[in-house]
């Protein structure tokens, strides 16, 4: 009896674990992954309860004095230690409380590119206590006051570069009473004054704390403006406690201090700023920044500075895959790249050429109260979704009416959860834990991103604009923005899909698609923007060939475009407004236009004859 108990005990011994891999493939990875997010929240809570309060700006202090002559930061060869970065910020943060336009704690705008400046920069602020808004280097006139006025800022410094730029609004800002500091070592220009000059003359001396005593967890710290894909950008505030709960970013993807991080993304952007630069401050790795996304430098950079850990956006992979292939692709010391926004046959193809690197997508927005991580590698998904997640960041998918623009609710006026999957609008509660700031400055666009009333009266939610869809093992898919979807036929189009369709035939190398409306023609139909491969020629009939055999009826562009390239936000995001609006008219577009005709089988050029008669009415599509 007792022997066979033995047997009964051996045999579950090795059986169970097999059962639970074949039943549960990913249960360890999940328990792995529980493990992890009780480990960050345990830091979180030990550091809200420290006193005096511990910011993002005491954890980079700790790593100064832990290792104070290590790189932080290296840029165009040069090397600039913790401690340097420490006393540089000193100098910057004693040189600003010397301009009589400024005063501790008052609202700093930051229009800079990729530079070390920028970082010495932000940390003086932060030790002065100031919020700093993100400007982007890219933006002018009046786009460029509306974001500075955003943030009600009193002083401006821009980099030696944009000098123009400034100028073009100093009018402006000089009616406004603003500080305006240039980072060169001198300005003629009446109404800026030069401050690289003034930072290098200052002390280095280490700023009292009370400069900064008034500062809570609701402060803000940086005003971090959306893509701008479409209108104005919003000002999203991130405040002390969304910032201090960022530090966590890439901790939590195993990244230690002895990793180094490739940071080409723009600063003034979650992904460059938050994701790079806060993140690197919490593992106290070495950061290797870059002006900008150099698709032709990338893989020598890394292999130059043995570079462990790679960002990507957008289509920033795409573009990696589209350079010539070298001999030495795999040779490199990348192990993980961490990003969002990579599709299902672009991730394939990195893995194939560049060797085995974790990829580790994610999801977030700046102002959103929800995130999740691919922390199993499920090629295509931007996250896994599990019960413990779930009570601590309440989350849906409800059913979305892409036709009306608005969630579909039942008789009682609550929302439709959509089933599993099925494409669903993704809302997520707002409650302590997951809160919504909102946008600086902008009650109205701060409200629109509010539900109620979604599974119950009276509750709360931040309404994404993102559908998403939930497979039977829980891994989530982003599907498409809520305005990237449009109804033709009677049928959703999702214009990521589409893209993808288009990007896998021979001569194309880039699909931005998009839905244009048609007059006496409900919904809008397909159009897409299309590049080239380089040397390849357009053939209608191979497209048309080739979309009739991958899409159906109502989801084959109708017409396409050829550009020279793809219009893309500073993020790598596809921009669709213009295109939107100039639609198929040839009298307004200049590019190559062409028609699907199903009777010649083909893609043929759309002349202002046929676009008249589309529009007449005459030519039904």
């Amino acid at each position: 009896m007792m022997m066979y108990l033995i047997s009964v005990i051996l045999a579950s011994i090795f059986i169970i674990p097999f059962a639970i891999k074949t039943l549960s493939p990913y249960l360890w990875l999940d328990i792995l992954y529980l493990k992890d997010l009780l480990r960050i929240l345990v830091t979180f809570v030990s550091r809200r309860r420290r006193r005096p309060f511990f910011f993002v700006l005491d954890r980079f202090l700790e790593q100064t004095a832990a290792h104070p002559d290590k790189s932080f930061i290296v840029f165009e060869n040069e090397h600039f230690s913790y401690s340097y970065t420490d006393r540089r910020s000193n100098k910057t943060a004693n040189a600003l409380l010397s301009q009589p336009g400024y005063k501790a704690g008052d609202t700093v705008a930051l229009f800079m590119g990729n530079e070390p400046a920028f970082m010495f920069t932000w940390l003086a602020l932060a030790k002065l206590g100031s919020p700093v808004a993100l400007l982007n280097h890219n933006i002018r006139t009046k786009s460029l006051l509306h974001c500075f006025n955003c943030c009600k800022a009193t002083v401006l410094i821009a980099a030696s570069e944009l000098k123009a730029a400034v100028e073009d609004v100093l009018p402006t800002l000089t009616e406004q009473g603003v500080t305006v500091l240039l980072m060169t070592k001198h300005c003629g220009t009446p109404g800026i004054e030069s401050f690289s000059d003034k930072v290098d003359e200052a002390s280095d001396s280490p700023l009292p704390r009370s400069l900064r005593s008034h500062i809570t967890f609701k402060s803000p710290a940086v005003y971090i403006y959306t893509s701008g894909t479409t209108g104005l950008p919003k000002a999203a505030v991130v405040n002390q406690n969304r910032l201090l709960t960022a530090l966590a970013v890439l901790a939590s993807n195993g990244v230690t201090s002895s990793d180094v991080i490739y940071l080409n993304l723009p600063l003034y952007h979650t992904a460059g700023f938050i994701l790079g630069f806060i993140g690197s401050i919490e593992t106290g790795s070495t950061i290797i920044l870059k002006r900008k996304f150099s698709a032709s430098q990338f893989w020598d950079d890394c292999r130059k500075h043995s570079v462990t850990v790679v960002q990507y956006i957008g289509e920033v992979m795409r573009y990696l895959c589209s350079t010539p292939k070298r001999e030495n692709d795999k040779d490199h010391k990348v192990k993980l790249a961490i990003g969002n926004g990579i599709r299902a046959e672009v991730w394939k193809e990195f893995l194939n050429r560049f060797g085995n690197i974790e990829v580790r997508e994610f999801y977030a927005s700046t102002e959103g109260n929800v995130g999740f991580v691919n922390y199993v590698g499920k090629i295509g998904a931007i996250g896994r979704v599990n019960f413990f997640h779930q009570k601590l960041f309440p989350f849906t998918l409800i059913k979305y009416d892409t036709e009306r623009d608005e969630p579909i609710r039942d008789d009682n006026g609550l929302c439709v959860e959509a089933p599993k999957g099925e494409t669903g609008l993704l809302v997520s509660k707002i409650t302590d834990i997951a809160p919504f700031v909102g946008y600086a400055q902008n009650e109205e666009q701060t409200e629109r991103k509010k539900l109620r009333n979604v599974l119950k009266k009276g509750d709360l939610y931040f309404n994404s604009g993102d559908l998403m869809r939930i497979d039977n093992d829980n891994f989530i898919y982003f599907q498409d923005r809520v305005g990237d979807t449009f109804r033709w036929k009677g049928e959703n189009v999702a214009t990521n899909e589409v893209s993808d369709i288009l990007t896998i035939s021979d001569g194309l190398k880039e699909a931005n698609v998009y839905g244009v409306q048609v007059p006496g023609h409900e919904g809008r139909i397909g159009m897409a923007a299309v590049t080239m491969k380089e040397g390849a020629q357009f053939d209608g009939s191979r497209i048309f060939n080739h979309v009739v055999s991958y899409l159906p009826l109502y989801a084959r562009p109708r017409f396409i475009r050829i550009q020279n390239a793809v219009e893309v936000t500073g993020t790598f995001k596809q921009m669709k407004v213009k295109l939107v609006e100039e639609s198929f008219d040839p009298g307004r577009i200049q590019d190559p236009l062409y028609i699907l005709d199903n009777e010649e089988k083909s893609y043929i050029p759309l002349t202002a004859q046929v676009y008249s008669s589309i529009i007449s009415g005459n030519i039904k599509l």
